[in-house]
């Protein structure tokens, strides 16, 4: 199990409190400091379930200066979108957990990290 993380983010260190509290087994990937390559961020997305879109944080700054809201939203985007949050990681939802049971989820809920737990 990996959880990545932005330390500055209250959501991620409850996950990792409540991983630590369950005595998971995980490692930690500060991905703002290790930025996943766009193949990184296509397996989480399958691992997910869901398109890049779907994880961008896009109230951030980063997300207004490139007009993420105007952009579209189907396959022939998808590589835009997925370059774009390998050139700005902060653009990444978090925390992302990957199970070991080849699954993710987006964990900011204490309910979330539990679904992967159990998996």
């Amino acid at each position: 199990m990996e959880i990545w993380i932005n330390p500055a983010c209250s959501k991620c260190r409850s996950a990792v409190d409540l991983l630590d509290a369950e005595g998971a087994d995980y490692t930690v990937r500060r991905y703002l400091e290790d930025v996943p390559s766009p193949e990184e961020i296509r397996a989480v997305l399958d691992r997910l379930g869901l398109e890049p879109w779907d994880i961008t944080r896009t109230q951030e700054a980063a997300a207004k200066e490139l007009g993420l809201k105007d952009w579209p939203r189907d396959a022939d985007a998808r590589e835009r979108w997925v370059a774009a949050l390998a050139e700005h990681p902060k653009l990444i939802q978090r925390p992302i957990i990957t199970a070991d049971d080849g699954t993710a989820v987006v964990g900011r809920t204490d309910d979330a990290v539990r679904d992967a737990l159990s998996r």
